[in-house]
């Protein structure tokens, strides 16, 4: 992955409050500091939460900026990792239903 590819695969449906930001805007906001590069973040995670990306968005919602991932876990479990894109700190981790 580069920090040019922030979409790695987009979600059929999106949740409520949330609008998905497409690869265009953020790779702007990645050349203006605003968000981490995607790559960072994933780095970030794999050191906190083991398991293997799936799927990720990048996503605006109330709490701003946010990368959302599946993770699929050692033990066959799918997690879902919401992480704030401009710092790397994870916000939320919850098995997905």
């Amino acid at each position: 992955m580069t920090a040019l590819v922030l979409a790695v695969a987009m979600a059929a449906t999106k949740p409520a409050g949330a609008d998905q930001v497409g690869h265009e805007r953020a790779r702007r906001l990645v050349q203006e500091g605003k968000i981490k590069p995607l790559q960072e973040i994933v780095d970030m995670l794999r050191e906190k939460v083991p398991g293997r990306v799936l799927e990720t968005e990048l996503e605006e919602d109330d709490t701003g900026l946010v990368y959302d991932f599946k993770i699929l876990q050692p033990g066959g479990r799918i997690q879902e990792v919401e992480v704030l894109a401009a710092t790397g700190r994870i916000l939320k981790i919850e098995d997905d239903d």
